[in-house]
C-alpha cells in the first residue's frame, strides 16, 4: 500500500466510532495491563539496585489498580476492538491474587488471548493455577543459561535452574507455546546466545533474541552496549546472512501465503544455498506499507509453517527470523548450529 493508501486507510479508521487507533490510524489490538510495578529481580539493564534500591519508593498500594478497576478498563478496550491482553508488571507474578484477577479477565466475551510475561522465579508453583484460571500462555525472560553470568543480571542471586523449572511446568500444563526472551548485552552474555539458541532447539519454545533497548534514564543505557540483531546472527551463528526483506504488494498483507510467495521467489535467487537466511518481518516505523500487519504474523507464525515453507522452496541449513516489531530474533529452527 502507498503512502496515500495508508493515510487514507487511517483516516478512515480513525473516523469509525468507538475504534482505537494509534496516530496513524491503525487499529489496536493489544493491550498490556501492568499489575505491579515491584519486582524480585534487580537486572541491570531494568531496575538496577543503584536507582530500584532499599529506599526506592514504590506505588502505594492504593495507587495500584483493583482487579475490579483492570477488567472493567479490559471490557471497555474489549468492546473497542481489542482482542489480546498481556499482563505485566514490574513482576506480575507477585501481585496477590494473580489467578483470581487471571479468571475474571478470562470471562469477558472478545478476549482471544490472555497471556503472562514473567521473569519466571515463581513460575513453576503458580503455573498450574494460573493455567486452570483461564491463561492461555507465557512468555519468560531468561537471559542466559550460563548460571554465573545468569546470577550476576539479575543480581539477587537467583538460579537459573529454578527459572528453567517453571519454563518445563509451564510446557507441562499446556501454557503454550512458552516465548522466551533474552536480552543481549555486549561484554555481559553475547557469548552464550548459541548455548542458549541449541538449548531450546527441539523444545517448541519460541526464543527471541531482545536488542539491549534505552527504558528510559535509569539503566545507563549507552549505544557501544548493544548487539544489534544483524550482528548477532552473523558473528554468533558463523557466518553472514542473506537478508531477505518481506515486502508486500501494493494493497496486500503480511499473511503466511504471502511469506511463502516471497520465500519462494528469494529461494530462485539464492538457489537454496544460503547458510543463514536472515528474514525481516517489517512493520514497526513503516511508511510504505511494508507489512503493515507483519508484526501480528511474526507473533503468531507456528515453526512447523515455516519449515513447511522452507522445505517446500528447497532453503536449507540454518534459519533464522527477525522481527522487526520487537528488534529481536525468533528462532523456529537452527539446523547444525
Amino acid at each position: 500500500m502507498s503512502n496515500n493508501g495508508l493515510r487514507e486507510q487511517g483516516k478512515r479508521n480513525k473516523e469509525q466510532p468507538g475504534r482505537v487507533v494509534d496516530t496513524l490510524g491503525r487499529p489496536l489490538h493489544d493491550l498490556r495491563i501492568s499489575v505491579t510495578d515491584r519486582c524480585n529481580f534487580r537486572c541491570t539493564y531494568c531496575m538496577p539496585k543503584e536507582v530500584f534500591g532499599r529506599e526506592y519508593q514504590f506505588l502505594d498500594r492504593r495507587e495500584i489498580l483493583s482487579f475490579e478497576e483492570i477488567t472493567r478498563l479490559t471490557r471497555i478496550f474489549v468492546a473497542r476492538d481489542v482482542e489480546k491482553v498481556r499482563l505485566t508488571g514490574g513482576e506480575p507474578t507477585l501481585r496477590r491474587g494473580l489467578p483470581k484477577l487471571v479468571s475474571m479477565l478470562r470471562e469477558i466475551e472478545g478476549v482471544k488471548d490472555l497471556t503472562l510475561t514473567t521473569n519466571g522465579s515463581r513460575l513453576a508453583e503458580m503455573a498450574r493455577e494460573l493455567r486452570d484460571a483461564g491463561l492461555d500462555r507465557v512468555t519468560v525472560s531468561l537471559d542466559s543459561l550460563d548460571d554465573a553470568v545468569f546470577r550476576a543480571m539479575n543480581d539477587v542471586d537467583f538460579p537459573v535452574s529454578r527459572v528453567l523449572e517453571g519454563i518445563d511446568e509451564a510446557a507441562r500444563v499446556a501454557l503454550t507455546p512458552v516465548k522466551v526472551n533474552m536480552v543481549v548485552k555486549r561484554g555481559v552474555n553475547e557469548h552464550t546466545v548459541v548455548d542458549f539458541a541449541r538449548h531450546f532447539r527441539d523444545t517448541g519454545h519460541i526464543v527471541r533474541f531482545i536488542e539491549y533497548m534505552d527504558v528510559g534514564n535509569s539503566n545507563g543505557w549507552r549505544l557501544d552496549d548493544v548487539v544489534s540483531a544483524a550482528e548477532i546472527v552473523a558473528s554468533r551463528f558463523g557466518a553472514d546472512p542473506v537478508v531477505v526483506r518481506f515486502n508486500t504488494k501494493r494493497g496486500g498483507n503480511a499473511t503466511v501465503e504471502t511469506l511463502a510467495a516471497t520465500l519462494q521467489a528469494e529461494a530462485k535467487k539464492m538457489n537454496g544455498d544460503s547458510d543463514i537466511l536472515f528474514l525481516i518481518l517489517t512493520s514497526h516505523g513503516s511508511r510504505d506499507g511494508l507489512a503493515v500487519n507483519a508484526g501480528r504474523l511474526a507473533e503468531t507464525l507456528k515453526p512447523s509453517d515455516l519449515a513447511e515453507m522452507l522445505e517446500r522452496t528447497g532453503i536449507r541449513h540454518k534459519v533464522v527470523v527477525i522481527s522487526a516489531c520487537y528488534s529481536g530474533i525468533f528462532i523456529p529452527r537452527i539446523a547444525d548450529a
